[in-house]
């Protein structure tokens, strides 16, 4: 018996089973050794796009100090979180880890200036929206195999990426992209805004993670004090539980202490309020057309976690020195772009040879959106700064 044919013991009602997949856009032989949803994963990590990763920024450029998150560590803390959470519910621990393994491969370089940038660049075109790069990259752009394009992920994991939201992430329109051949999963399944458990499970570890390791981040980059933080009412609450000698505190001493804290306290609240939410669901297809999200946090911790996010976007993201570095990544970006547009054969040929086919602006666009913060500079620095 193969390890897919296994039934999946343990996983509540709701959970998707990998035995149940909707299956995958080219037919393929049972993994002996995996499920259909940790052959996902396996792909994932092992694709080009997913070691990209370890060179675009997530806040601060990584160029700046060796100890910042990059996209990778980013992506490796949320998947932390997810498998710690889709524990608790009783969910496909391998699913919600493939979406959040594959939910930035299309992000462009220098974070969300740079996707900022790529929008403006397309918006004669139908704009630029990372989550649905993200589904092109596993369908389309990565092409490791002999005998089909892109990864071949099931629909389940590419239902989780067209559907992953966040203060930062937009799902997409319902469609894999303008640009890319994908199916229509959201018509062809019914599928709500939401997603399946697992989705919604990747979405809330994204964004406990991010909101965490951006606020230790901005401490090691001497952007917060504990007097500033104490503004935070989420972090001086756990402080105030975690650190025995408040007054002595030295603010790198204790914050790994309170950021698990942080960490942890979003866990539980959101195991035990989700767990309310799905009582009543008895199926993943119900859970997949359910109107409301079922991945939830307590109206207390999510007004805490709300304010901690403003806390960030005031002190962190709108910063002078963040401002002034995503300024710089978005002129490089759009400098880059609008030299591929008037001379194309400078990217590579494996590129420029389907201009004919899908338009010069969406080629640059898949391009720049692949490139890593150094590679896209050092493109700068030999077409425009030369």
């Amino acid at each position: 018996m193969t390890v897919s044919a296994v039934s999946e013991p343990g996983l509540a009602p709701y959970a998707v089973r990998s035995v149940a997949s909707g299956g995958r856009r080219f037919d393929e032989p049972p993994d002996p050794l995996r499920s259909s949803f940790e052959l996902d994963r396996r792909r994932i990590i092992s694709c080009t796009a997913f070691r990209r990763l370890e060179h675009k920024t997530q806040v601060f450029a990584p160029r700046c100090h060796d100890h910042f998150r990059t996209r990778l560590t980013h992506t490796l803390e949320a998947a932390d979180v997810a498998r710690c959470l889709a524990g608790a519910l009783r969910v496909n621990a391998a699913l919600a880890e493939a979406v959040v393994l594959a939910h930035d491969l299309g992000h462009p370089p220098f974070g969300h200036a740079g996707e900022a940038a790529l929008r403006e660049a397309m918006r004669d075109h139908g704009g630029f929206n990372h989550n649905a790069h993200s589904l092109r990259v596993v369908d389309e752009l990565e092409h490791p195999f002999p005998n089909f394009r892109g990864l071949n992920l099931t629909r389940e994991t590419r239902e989780g990426l067209m559907l992953h939201v966040t203060r930062y992430d937009e799902p997409s329109d319902g469609r894999t992209s303008s640009r890319s051949k994908g199916q229509d999963l959201s018509v062809a399944r019914g599928t709500s805004v939401h997603g399946s458990v697992e989705a919604q499970v990747a979405s809330l570890a994204d964004r406990i993670a991010y909101n965490c390791h951006d606020l230790e981040d901005a401490i090691g980059a001497g952007f917060l004090d504990l007097r500033m933080l104490a503004a935070a009412p989420l972090w001086q609450s756990v402080f105030e539980e975690v650190v025995e000698d408040a007054e002595g505190a030295q603010i790198h001493a204790v914050r790994r202490a309170v950021l698990d804290g942080i960490v942890d306290r979003l866990l539980r609240d959101a195991v035990a309020t989700s767990r309310s939410t799905l009582a009543a669901v008895h199926s993943p297809e119900e859970a997949v057309t359910c109107t409301h999200p079922l991945v939830i946090l307590s109206t207390r911790c999510e007004s805490e976690l709300s304010l901690l996010e403003a806390f960030l976007l005031d002190r962190v993201y709108r910063h002078p020195d963040i401002a002034r570095s995503d300024s710089e990544g978005m002129a490089k970006l759009r400098a880059v772009f609008d030299f591929y547009r008037q001379c194309p054969r400078e990217m590579p040929r494996r590129f420029s040879a389907r201009i004919d086919e899908q338009g010069l602006d969406e080629v640059i666009c898949d391009y720049i959106a692949g490139m890593t913060d150094r590679f896209c500079e050092a493109e700068y620095a030999r077409l425009v700064g030369r």
